[in-house]
Formats: C-alpha cells, sequence, structure tokens
C-alpha cells in the first residue's frame, strides 16, 4: 500500500511542480509591474535578475555537481541543437494518447488567446479594498497614455521570446540526456546573460541613478526575480523535461495568464470579464487532455517494456534447460563407453 502511494506521488511530482513553477512566475509578473510603475528600467532590473541567479546558483552547482559533472563540450552542445529540432516528441495521431495531447495542445492555446484577446462582459468580483498600484497611480496612467505605439514592438518582443524558450525547451530534452547537471547548466545560463544584458544595459542607459538598489520594491523584485525565477524554477523545469519532454512543459504556460487574471482582478484593479471565464476553462481542459495523453502513453510504455523483459528472460531459460540435457545426455554416453571398455579389457585378460 505504502509501495502504490508513493509511485503515484512519484507520478505527480513533475504535474506539482510545473504549477508551482507558474504560480512562482505570477509573483514575478507582477513583481516587474509594480518596480516598473516604481520608475525602475527593466533592462536594469534583467541585469541584477540574471547577476542574483549566477550569484545564488553557482554555489550550488559546486557542492551537489563537483564530483560527477561531465565536461561541457562544444560537441554536446550541438547534438542537442541538431537531436532537439529532429524528432524529440512524437505524435501518433492514430492511437488515443497522440489525439488527447494534439487537442489539448490546441484548447490550451485557443484557451490562452481567448483569454488575452476577447473581453466581453464584464464579471463582478469582491474587493478586499486592497490595491498594490495605489502608491502609483498617478505613474500608471501616464504610462498608459503614452504606450500606444509600443504595440508593436510588444507583440515582436512576445513572439521572441515564445520562440526562443520553445527552442530552449526542445534543446535541453536532448543536452540533458549527455549533461544531467541541471545547477551547472542552469549556472552557464545566467552567467551568459548576465554579460550580455549588462553590456546592453551599459550602451542604452544613460541615468547611473537606475543602477541603485536599496530597502525597497526594487531590491525585492530583483532579488525574487534572480533567486526564484531565473534560479529555480529554471532547475525546476531543467528536471520536468527529463521526466515529461518539452510538450508537457509547454502546456503549463496558460495556466501563467490564468492565475494573473484572477489575481489582477482582485488586488490590481483590473477587470474580470466572461473572456477570461472561458479562456480560463479551456486551458484547463487543454491541460487535463495533454496530461490525460501522456498518462497513456507512459502506460504503453511500461506495457511494452514489461512484454520485452518477460521475452527476453524467457529465453535463456530454454537454452538452459537444453545445455544441462545435452550434458547430461553427454555424460550417460560416456559412461556408458566407458563401462564397455572396462568389459572388453577383462575379456582379453581372461582369454
Amino acid at each position: 500500500m505504502t509501495k502504490n502511494i508513493r509511485e503515484v506521488v512519484d507520478g505527480l511530482k513533475p504535474t506539482i511542480l510545473m504549477v508551482v513553477v507558474q504560480l512562482f512566475y505570477v509573483g514575478v509578473n507582477i513583481l516587474y509591474k509594480l518596480v516598473f510603475y516604481d520608475g525602475m528600467d527593466l533592462r536594469i532590473v534583467i541585469v541584477y535578475r540574471f547577476v542574483f541567479a549566477t550569484a545564488f546558483m553557482a554555489p550550488l552547482a559546486l557542492i551537489f555537481e563537483r564530483k560527477n559533472r561531465p565536461k561541457m563540450t562544444w560537441t554536446i552542445l550541438f547534438q542537442g541543437l541538431i537531436c532537439g529540432l529532429f524528432g524529440l516528441e512524437k505524435l501518433n495521431w492514430k492511437a488515443a494518447a497522440g489525439k488527447a495531447k494534439i487537442i489539448g495542445t490546441l484548447a490550451g492555446t485557443s484557451g490562452a488567446m481567448l483569454l488575452t484577446f476577447y473581453r466581453g462582459a464584464r464579471i463582478p468580483t469582491p474587493s478586499f479594498h486592497v490595491t498594490l498600484l495605489q502608491p502609483h497611480k498617478s505613474y500608471v496612467a501616464s504610462s498608459h497614455s503614452s504606450s500606444g505605439g509600443n504595440t508593436l514592438l510588444g507583440a515582436l518582443c512576445g513572439l521572441g521570446y515564445v520562440s526562443s524558450y520553445s527552442l530552449w525547451l526542445i534543446v535541453q530534452g536532448k543536452m540533458s540526456e549527455r549533461y544531467p547537471c541541471h545547477y551547472s547548466s542552469t549556472t552557464l545560463i545566467n552567467l551568459t546573460a548576465s554579460m550580455f544584458s549588462t553590456g546592453f544595459a551599459l550602451c542604452t542607459v544613460r541615468d547611473w541613478s537606475q543602477w541603485k538598489l536599496g530597502w525597497n520594491i526594487r531590491l525585492v523584485t530583483v532579488a525574487y526575480a534572480g533567486l526564484v525565477s531565473a534560479g529555480l524554477c529554471t532547475v525546476i523545469i531543467a528536471w520536468c523535461v527529463c521526466k515529461g519532454g518539452p510538450l508537457f512543459i509547454s502546456v503549463f504556460n496558460p495556466l501563467q495568464l490564468l492565475f494573473l487574471s484572477f489575481v489582477g482582478s482582485f488586488f490590481m484593479d483590473e477587470m474580470l470579464h466572461i473572456g477570461s471565464i472561458i479562456g480560463g476553462v479551456m486551458i484547463v481542459c487543454g491541460l487535463y487532455l495533454v496530461l490525460r495523453g501522456k498518462g497513456l502513453e507512459l502506460k504503453n510504455k511500461n506495457l511494452l517494456g514489461a512484454s520485452q523483459t518477460l521475452h527476453v528472460s524467457s529465453s535463456p531459460e530454454i537454452s538452459v534447460k537444453s545445455s544441462i540435457d545435452d550434458d547430461k545426455g553427454n555424460h550417460s554416453n560416456n559412461i556408458s563407453t566407458s563401462n564397455l571398455d572396462r568389459d572388453y579389457s577383462q575379456f582379453l585378460s581372461q582369454k
């Protein structure tokens, strides 16, 4: 009984961890909004995020992976890229698992788009008389009035983020087979990102007061974004990619929109519309279908592995028996031949 419960818990670990990761990302997005309305340049926030993450992950990599860490080579990176781009996720449309994964992915994506672009009627929500944006209402109004021309740039940046994130998930799935050190790989990612982001910020940000941190929302934001988002969440995602694959990870991303819509309506003076509810239902249904498809796929794989193990284990038994029988037959033949030779020699001696 205890063994079965442990197996169920182990099977649910990737799902639970990915839901927790989305909740962590909700916190990061809220803090980004608060620190932006506080007047801090987001380019500086990104620099501090990766610097904090590197400083946090490097000691963990040295402590936990110093003895068993393989050498990172360009061959591992190149093979991870090539192998990841071709045939990492197998979708069999004829099987029930493949249909569930495809339909679930489409449902989750459609729900996220519906939640983003369709509003519909407004749904009244209970007021907690807590507004996180209350100290920055004047800055919020001015930023909203002057942000109309950045819509295209924001859409292009969002598309670039989604594309690069998808590519990272695909490459991570294959590279982890030859370099299964998630703390070290996360440290390398954050170190590289910190160097590039620092160079970009130094070239584009002229106000040196933006780099100043104090005991305020700015320090909380960069520390949380670095330690939790760029550090801990990256390690969790890398581990979950090894367990479930890139598609398994990607279907959880729409949950972040769902959580943000509810948190924003309660604590950030944002309105909840019927489109958010319909999109949220579609996201949850799509996530369930993908997880159901993954479960069926894993079940079929276990059954196939068990049948192959049974077939392989039964073959040596037959060969062993036949060899034993042959040995017995040869042994009996040797005994009978030796007896005949002895009798014949006795007969000759009597003559």
